[in-house]
Order: C-alpha cells, then sequence, then structure tokens
C-alpha cells in the first residue's frame, strides 16, 4: 500500500519539528577554493537551531565528526554563545558518509501517519541534479540509512525527486515547478500527470499547483525553495525581481502572473506575499542563484539567507511580518551560494509527532 492509503502524509515546514536533519560538507568541488570559508555561517546556522530543537548530522567518520564539534566551537557564532556545551547536547552526529552537503535533495522526506501518529520515510532515489555531480551512490541511500537508525519503516517510490523540488502547505497542496520536474534528467519514462500521480500517493497529498522556471544559476533546474515558499496553510511569499533589465525579471513576473490564479485544495486563492531579490551575486564570472526565498523554518527561528545587499533588510522584515511568533535571522550566505545553495538546500525537516 502506498503512504496516502496507509494515511501518511508530508506536514508542512512550518508545524512542529523533532529535529533538523544535515550532512556535513566535506566536498572540495563544491565550494572550489571556498570549503573553508562556509563553516563560519554553517555553525551558526546549526547553533541557532539547537538552542530549541535537535540537530542531527551525517558524517563520515570521527574524524569529521571531531572537525565538525571544532568548527561549531570556533567559529565567530560558537565563541559568542555562553553555555555553548548545552546547544551541543542538542547536537548529534550519525555515522552516514554522504558523497556531498546537500541534504534537502538526499535526505530523507519524513512522513506523519494522521492516525496512529507513526512516523515514516520516503526513499526517493536521487541522480544529483540529473547526474551532473556524479558519483552519488553514498547520497542516495542516505534515507534508508537514517530510516534503520531510527527504527522507522522507509517507502521507495523508484522514481527521482529532490525536497527542495517541492513545497507543502500541511493541508493537501503541494507546489512545484514544471522546468524540475518535467526535465527529462529526472523521470523521462513519465509525464506529467503519472509524476502527479507519485506525488498524491508517496506524499500524501491530494492538490498539485505548478510554476514554471526557477531563477538564473540555479542548476537545480528551477527548485521551488529559491523562489515561492508557503509561509502558512493559504500564504506563500514568492521572490520578485525589480530590475527590469535582470535575467530572472521576466521569469518571476511569470510565476508571479501564475500564483495569482491558483487555488488551494480548499478553493480559496493563494494569499501572495511579494519577496525582494538580491543584486545578482557572481563569482568568478557565475551568476549564483541567490535568493531571499531558501530560508529555514525551524520551531523558533527562520534562518534566512543574507548577501551584504541592500535589499537584505527589507526581505528580513517581510519575512518577521510573515513569522510573527518566530525570531527572523540573517546569516551571510555569501560564501555559502557558491556551492549553489543555502539554507534550505542544506537542512531536512524531521516533523515532532
Amino acid at each position: 500500500m502506498t503512504p496516502k492509503q496507509l494515511n501518511f502524509h508530508f506536514p508542512a515546514e512550518f508545524e512542529k519539528q523533532t529535529a533538523l536533519w544535515l550532512s556535513w560538507p566535506h566536498k572540495e568541488a563544491s565550494w572550489p577554493g571556498k570549503l573553508h570559508t562556509i563553516y563560519n555561517p554553517y555553525s551558526e546556522f546549526i547553533l541557532r537551531v539547537a538552542s530549541h530543537q535537535k540537530v542531527c548530522i551525517n558524517v563520515a567518520d570521527e574524524q569529521m565528526r571531531e572537525f565538525a564539534l571544532l568548527s561549531l566551537y570556533n567559529s565567530t557564532y560558537g565563541k559568542s554563545v555562553s553555555g555553548i556545551g548545552k546547544l551541543l547536547d542538542n547536537v548529534k552526529f550519525y555515522f552516514h558518509p554522504t558523497n556531498d552537503a546537500w541534504c534537502r535533495d538526499h535526505g530523507p522526506a519524513f512522513l506523519v501517519n494522521r492516525d496512529t501518529r507513526e512516523k515514516a520515510i520516503v526513499d526517493w532515489g536521487y541522480n544529483a541534479w540529473g547526474d551532473k555531480y556524479p558519483p552519488y551512490d553514498l547520497d542516495d541511500v542516505i534515507p534508508t540509512e537514517i530510516g534503520k537508525a531510527l527504527g522507522m519503516p522507509v517507502f521507495n517510490p523508484g522514481i527521482v525527486m529532490e525536497g527542495g523540488s517541492v513545497e507543502f502547505n500541511g493541508k493537501g497542496t503541494l507546489l512545484t515547478t514544471t522546468a524540475c520536474l518535467l526535465n527529462k534528467n529526472r523521470n523521462p519514462h513519465l509525464n506529467q500527470s503519472e509524476i502527479e500521480k507519485y506525488l498524491i500517493d508517496f506524499y500524501g497529498v491530494e492538490h498539485i499547483l505548478w510554476l514554471g522556471d526557477g531563477i538564473v544559476g540555479d542548476d537545480t533546474d528551477g527548485h521551488i525553495d529559491d523562489i515561492t515558499r508557503f509561509v502558512n496553510e493559504d500564504t506563500v511569499v514568492t521572490v520578485v525581481e525589480e530590475n527590469k533589465s535582470d535575467e530572472n525579471y521576466q521569469l518571476l513576473q511569470e510565476n508571479l502572473d501564475t500564483l495569482k490564479t491558483m487555488r488551494l485544495e480548499t478553493g480559496k486563492q493563494v494569499n501572495i506575499i511579494e519577496l525582494p531579490m538580491p543584486k545578482p551575486v557572481i563569482w568568478e564570472d557565475q551568476r549564483l542563484p541567490a535568493s531571499y526565498a531558501n530560508f529555514y523554518i525551524s520551531n523558533e527561528n527562520i534562518i534566512v539567507p543574507t548577501f551584504r545587499d541592500s535589499n537584505d533588510e527589507k526581505a528580513l522584515s517581510i519575512l518577521q511580518d510573515c513569522f510573527k511568533t518566530r525570531k527572523v535571522v540573517g546569516i551571510d550566505s555569501t560564501d555559502l551560494i557558491w556551492g549553489l545553495g543555502s539554507f534550505h538546500c542544506l537542512s531536512q525537516q524531521e516533523p515532532a509527532v
């Protein structure tokens, strides 16, 4: 039986969580020449969340665990925290070797049963965004390894899917993009209606909404978590570009126009809040996928990437208005984004029951 038939569903990220899941970054090729610079903002991300919920980190071995602990202690934020040991009590390491750090996409999709409150995991296939960055054999088995470690049942749909390509309101609606899910480098044997059937059966949703393209520089072929995010069951924030000559302007306007026509599973129109884009972030002549939409929602904080940009404060203020019971925290992501992703791409939430 499918998860939906068993009454499992994928909770929204803004619902209560047990843990944040991460895979410790170690691949030099993902941040060429800059890997050493990312541990400071990454450590702040971990410690901010560990102040109020568990953080689970996949590491290859004891040596990587020791390096991770040292990075946390020696980070700028770590040194500013009195009683960092208490925070680290909330950090747990699992010896699960990975190829890369993008846990949103290779990590487990945690489901909750509406009847029994039992948790389960979906282990979608993973091919590093269309076989762009082999090898990915270690990443591909991470959900099943975590299922074994936690004693949770694991469902295997047998097709490729990534966590960053789907967004949920927790009430039955799933938001995604045609640019990613219909790309022939993922599941070339499936058409749109067949993919929708997998989404419904394995995420336990009822209603699929499709946007078009993702932002320029996104090597995932258009993940939704860089453009449009649910902040509650009937409201999204969506990024817009103010500069009409910017290459993101038209595609983000088209996404905005499409959102305005959309209805939720209730038939209600989607509430839309516009979020600015930072100015282009360029490194070594490459446009990077810098977006304020790539934030992580924890139980008490909203961790938002910032880019030393004049729109940083505006974006943080808009998001603070969206999450009145949580504290919005901006963390400099200028170095992190050289890896072509930020805090949401690096993370996966485990819901509470």
